[in-house]
């Protein structure tokens, strides 16, 4: 016998005698579990096939020779032969692609249990009947909800206190630190705080009114430090002639313009929570998992700290 197909029997046989012996030895062996007996069928079809099939190819390796028509292009003298597809390859390409269309028509998932489809059908229904529960709650009810929510989802980064855990997070006890805005100022801002697309210029876009010049570094930190003061302090001339066409006289912001620099607003809050924020800090991500009212009761919490 040809020691080549010695080997394989020599190898099959271990595989498939491993395969026994894990299958005997396992609590309760195959326990006449369909499930089971289709995995070791599987498994001893796989083995057999793969050793046989790779003793044809080495074989065919070591006696064929090289026939047919050659290509006319070549490499460095090098060509191919013009040799047509394995009739045994194009028909397992062509199964393949049935057993493709079958599996996402009438096969898995579209029929068959998806346990990441049941959740969805769970989760979707809990939020339906939360949100039909607790619609009407506000005032008192709803901070007290709100305070729930974000000591279940925020207070790992933002401390239960809200006070950012020492710069780990933003503190929310105020509405935005002197860092925030300065970054903000010279960087300029895309983080959807209107609930879409618009973003503030940087630095290089901003003009104080007053001077008629750009922005400087001075007028910057100043205007920062005012900002986060509540608008108070110094910088009152540059707010005026650099921010207030969009953000409002008061700091207040100006409806699908700009935000709130005064106070937290749930609406604003809101948006923050469905689209995530980008800052000095890092990156905060979206809470899609949060459903209308939880984000609502979040906005209407954190807008009472800074009350």
């Amino acid at each position: 016998m040809n020691k080549l197909y010695l080997w394989g029997i020599i190898i099959a046989t271990s595989m498939l005698l491993f395969t026994y012996v894990s299958v005997t030895g396992s609590k309760g062996g195959l326990n006449d579990d369909i499930v089971n007996m289709l995995a070791v069928t599987g498994a001893v079809a796989l083995v057999i096939i793969t050793v046989f099939v790779v003793i044809k190819y080495v074989r065919q390796m070591q006696t064929d020779t090289a026939t047919g028509e050659l290509a006319e292009e070549n490499w460095d003298g090098i060509r191919e032969y013009e040799n047509e597809v394995p009739t045994g390859w194009a028909i397992v390409f062509l199964l393949t692609m049935v057993w493709g269309v079958w599996y996402w028509t009438v096969g898995y998932p579209v029929n068959s249990y998806s346990q990441i489809g049941e959740y969805n059908e769970d989760t979707t229904a809990h939020n339906t009947k939360f949100e039909a529960q607790y619609k009407d709650i506000k005032g008192d009810r709803l901070v007290e909800m709100g305070e729930s929510v974000f000591l279940a989802e925020c207070k790992v980064c933002h401390g239960i206190s809200a006070d950012g855990i020492d710069g780990k997070a933003a503190n929310l006890n105020v509405r935005i630190e002197e860092k925030s805005v300065k970054h903000v100022v010279i960087n300029g801002s895309n983080n959807q705080l209107m609930g879409m697309e618009m973003p503030m210029p940087d630095r290089n876009g901003l003009f104080n009114a007053t001077t008629g010049a750009l922005i400087t570094d001075a007028e910057i930190t100043k205007v920062s430090a005012y900002v986060a003061n509540g608008m108070k302090g110094e910088g009152a001339d540059i707010f005026a002639g650099t921010c207030s066409s969009c953000h409002g006289p008061d700091g207040k912001g100006m409806e699908f313009v700009a935000p709130n620099l005064k106070s937290f607003t749930p609406v604003l809050v809101n948006n923050i929570l469905a689209h995530g924020k980008k800052g000095v800090i890092g990156q905060m991500p979206a809470f899609k998992r949060l459903n209308a009212k939880q984000k609502e009761a979040v906005g209407a919490y954190i807008s009472s700290l800074s009350e």
